[in-house]
Formats: structure tokens, sequence, C-alpha cells
């Protein structure tokens, strides 16, 4: 409601996921976007809202999430700014750091020694500009401060529209 109510006071809304119930009684996932929609002389005259029925694709990337998380390898991700947006279990028991310890943390600043910080921004930097690299080997600061070599795959990740995330 809060949607449409902003709709007609000229405010539109691009996004929006909410829960619906159909008449069967099965619930789906919707993306919504309302816009106002005016006259000809600029007057509010209702709302229009396009819906996208998105709950395949919200199951398809849960079940994307849980393979990520359940891998036997580590797997660890960085958005455009170097901050962690993935942290997986193998991750968490390489280093002793919890996912909830470093989602958000700057990776290269706060987890590479100081020796490598310069050659695997290099590499980050790369992935995030689409040249993937393969076996980069690096050490990774663990949780009690020890040094943990690992070998490195980095891919660019990129949303439904191509986007590095």
């Amino acid at each position: 409601q809060g949607v449409f109510t902003k709709a007609l006071n000229g405010e539109e809304t691009a996004n929006f996921e909410f829960p619906l119930v159909t008449k069967p009684g099965t619930r789906v996932q919707v993306l919504l976007n309302a816009t106002t929609r005016r006259d000809e002389k600029n007057r509010v005259i209702g709302v229009v809202g396009i819906g996208q029925d998105i709950t395949a694709r919200m199951a398809q990337e849960q079940e994307y999430s849980k393979l990520i998380d359940t891998a036997n390898a580590p797997i660890f991700g960085i958005g455009v700014h170097g901050r962690v947006n993935v942290w997986n279990k193998s991750a968490t028991n390489l280093t002793g750091f919890a996912s909830e310890e470093v989602m958000g943390r700057h990776l290269v600043n706060e987890f590479i020694t100081d020796d490598y910080k310069a050659s695997v921004q290099g590499v980050f930097t790369k992935a995030l500009n689409g040249e993937e690299t393969a076996n980069f080997e690096f050490p990774l600061v663990t949780k009690p401060g020890t040094r943990v070599q690992v070998l490195l795959n980095a891919t660019t990740r990129r949303d439904e529209k191509n986007r590095v995330i």
C-alpha cells in the first residue's frame, strides 16, 4: 500500500520486492515498479504498477548461495570497493573468521599481509575489470594472526544486467 501511496504523491518506486498469494493459494515473490500516472495537465490520475514474478530467480539465487556456502574450498568475494560480500564456511574454517566478522570489511587492507597487498589488489582490480587470474598464490591472515597460503582464482562476478558486483 505504501508504494502505491508514494506513487499517488509523485514518488516513484523501483524494484520493491514483496510476497503475493495467488487465487489458488500459491505464494510467489513479486518485483514491483510503481510510477505516477498523470493527465495532459500533469495532474495525478492514478498509478501504473508493473510486477514481475521473481520466485524462480530467488530460488535459483538461494541454491547458488547454498552451493557456495557448502563448497569444500574457501570461497570469498569482494564488491567494487574491495569489501567482502561473500565468505563461505570453508573460508571460516581456514581463517577462523566467521562471515559476520568479515562481511563489509576491506579484504586487502585488513586480511592480506603487507608484502602482498599491492599484488593481491592488482589481481582484484583486474578481475573487477573483467580480466580473470588463475592460480595466484598469496598469504591470508588468520584470526590468530598466522599466515595461511591460498591459491586464488579470481573471476569477475556480474549481476543479471552484466554489471560487475
